[in-house]
């Protein structure tokens, strides 16, 4: 059995901690800093035994150094963002299978927020990292790679068992669902999730993890039929205001 913690990091970063409660081995996935990494695992008598990265930015990768110097633990990093993720020790790409005791995970290469993104996938236990690239309502920036390379992510994603529970990297599904609202007025299903959404967060509750099938219903990222309109909404959503 996995054990998943979400940890608050920075303004609106969550840093995953995760244990397996079998053989005692815990992984933390892009800890943005280390402090609460390094408190939340202390405070549950685990130990860190390795970093995953789902790609370099800052905000994922800013407390690997400190974490691996108060614990030992590898880092994990996708290979082709190895330069720019200097504390990497093991490098992985597209069908690589990392794992956490007995738990295995695919590595799946995601390129489109960042030109090396990979995702980790727990087939058997339905869990899947997305970090920046599948949030909830919904994608990440298209900082260094395509339309045509997301809509292709979002291809591969919708294919998850809807009971896969989607593990993102940010709080940012009230602005998303905002968003999803106008790109799609007339879905009910968006109508009924931002309901909820408005309402946790009033009461500073997270709105994450999710899951596939969530998001089939209500993320016009993943909803998107073709590149072309998957392009239009990143343009939208980027510019959008409200």
């Amino acid at each position: 059995m996995l054990e998943i913690v979400r940890i608050p990091v920075l303004s609106d970063n969550y840093v995953w901690l995760v244990h397996d409660t079998v053989s005692d081995e815990t992984m933390v996935v892009d800890p943005g800093e280390a402090a609460p990494v390094l408190a939340a695992a202390e405070a549950r008598g685990w130990t860190i035994s390795a970093i995953w990265n789902t790609h370099w930015h800052p905000d994922h990768t800013g407390g690997n150094a400190e974490v691996k110097a108060a614990t030992g633990a590898r880092v994990i990093a996708p290979a082709a963002e190895a330069a720019k993720i200097p504390t990497a020790d093991t490098l992985v790409g597209e069908g690589d299978v990392v794992r956490l005791g007995d738990h295995a995970a695919s590595v799946l290469e995601v390129p489109g927020h960042t030109a090396g993104h990979i995702a980790f996938h727990f087939a058997e236990d339905r869990v899947i990292f997305t970090g920046d690239t599948l949030f909830a309502m919904g994608s990440g920036r298209l900082f260094e790679g395509t339309a045509e390379q997301m809509f292709g992510n979002m291809a591969r994603l919708k294919q998850l068992p809807p009971e896969t529970t989607v593990y993102c990297a940010h709080e940012y599904t009230q602005s998303n669902g905002r968003y999803a609202r106008v790109a799609e007025p007339d879905n009910q299903a968006i109508a009924e999730r931002m309901a909820d959404v408005d309402r946790a967060r009033a009461a500073g509750e997270a709105t994450v993890p999710t899951s596939i099938g969530l998001e089939l219903a209500t993320n016009p990222f993943l909803r998107a039929e073709t590149a072309e309109i998957l392009a239009a909404r990143r343009a939208a959503k980027d510019a959008f205001r409200g």
